[in-house]
């Protein structure tokens, strides 16, 4: 068995049945407890407990159409869509801070009104910053081959990336989208990082956004009251102000056990999690499937970083492999935002989990990031001719 996994492994087409298999599972397990997570929310809100649970529905068929179409785009596409990253960006974080088009959605104003639904700027946002990065750090590459004799600096790189995060950033903080802020900042760091900038250049950068991290956090009461929440959840005097949230996803993790209560039968989705079927869905797994449940999800997780990364590691164009270690880099951050606040170990900053969370703007942006991973695979002529020869197998021939 051990041989024949090894073998598996071996093989270039590996990574792309990896990444295919793991969003199927994530996507489908998502959509049956965005149902469970949702039902009492959404019969409170429109009479039917199905109501949120088809609104998901209708975004994953959105997303899979999109992600069909750009896993076979040229990747000149690709390139193009990054030229434009920053200021398309830009345009559609500026869009929910317009009167009449913008929403406020618990004290965030990130959303544009479309009829019953809303679009988050932000999170396609993300996987732009990405694209842009990866095609200045080519750019940066092919500056530093045509120029051999010219010294440039660590420094010189950096001010690649950073005019062009620092715009998305400041759009985005407009909003007082701390989450995303910080997912962004994340990004660009990681990118930073990918480019094999020196440990003391890095840090520096670090450094400075763990300091804009902190002035954003200290100008906000509500966002110091989520950091004590972390330390002290139970307190009577954290509790009524950030701890409520925190304190009811531990409860449902710990009440959860090594099976779970059962599908469907969460108590904590009963008003206790304001944003059960969103921020904290992998707590109500952890309440309904239980320990092997989320070691479930986590193991499913692991296998799709490993196939994003191993795709990064592999391919040879140099836009390709920053893009694809940037979509890995995006998506390990945000869940492990997401899973450490749901257990208490990080404070609460309103962060998706990729592929599970209710949201159609999230959902359609990972499928897309995704999307990117499996276009690099497939103009692969190895992974080609190893998904060519895996179906003339299937088929009998």
């Amino acid at each position: 068995m051990m041989r024949r996994y090894a073998h598996f492994l071996a093989r270039p087409s590996a990574p792309y049945f990896i990444i295919l298999t793991s969003v199927t599972a994530l996507s489908g397990l998502g959509l049956v407890m965005v149902l469970s997570a949702s039902s009492v929310k959404s019969f409170e809100q429109t009479g039917s407990t199905y109501s949120i649970f088809l609104k998901q529905l209708l975004f994953l068929t959105i997303a899979l159409g999109l992600t069909y179409f750009a896993s076979r785009m040229k990747i000149d596409i690709w390139k193009k869509m990054a030229r434009v990253a920053i200021p398309l960006g830009f345009l559609g974080l500026l869009l929910p801070q317009l009167p009449f088009i913008g929403r406020e959605i618990n004290g965030n104003r990130s959303w544009i009104g479309l009829g019953p639904f809303t679009l988050q700027p932000a999170e396609f946002a993300k996987l732009g910053l990405i694209l842009f990065c990866a095609m200045q750090l080519t750019r940066f590459e092919e500056r530093v081959t045509k120029n051999p004799n010219v010294n440039f600096t660590p420094w010189q790189l950096i001010l690649y990336l950073m005019p062009g995060a620092s715009i998305l950033l400041v759009m985005i903080m407009l909003g007082k989208d701390l989450g995303t802020a910080l997912i962004v900042m994340a990004i660009a760091a990681a990118m930073i990082f990918l480019s094999g900038t020196p440990v003391r250049h890095f840090s520096a950068v670090a450094f400075t956004g763990i300091a804009l991290a902190a002035a954003f956090i200290i100008t906000q009461p509500n966002r110091l009251h989520r950091f004590q929440a972390v330390l002290h959840p139970f307190d009577p005097q954290v509790y009524k102000f950030a701890g409520w949230q925190t304190a009811h996803s531990v409860m449902g993790l710990a009440s959860g056990g090594l099976f779970g209560v059962g599908l469907g039968a969460s108590r904590q989705k009963w008003g206790n999690l304001s944003e059960a079927n969103t921020d904290f869905i992998f707590s109500v797994i952890g309440e309904e499937l239980g320990l092997i449940g989320t070691l479930l999800v986590l193991t499913l997780f692991a296998a799709l970083i490993y196939g994003i990364f191993r795709t990064a590691l592999h391919t040879k164009d140099h836009f390709s492999r920053y893009a694809c270690a940037g979509v890995g880099a995006w998506l390990l951050f945000q869940i492990t935002v997401n899973v450490a606040s749901d257990i208490g170990i990080f404070p609460v900053v309103g962060v998706t989990l990729p592929f599970i969370s209710y949201g159609g703007s999230s959902l359609i942006a990972n499928f897309l990031g995704v999307a990117l991973v499996l276009n690099v695979l497939r103009r692969d002529p190895e992974v080609k001719s190893s998904i060519a020869s895996r179906k003339e197998v299937r088929h009998g021939k």
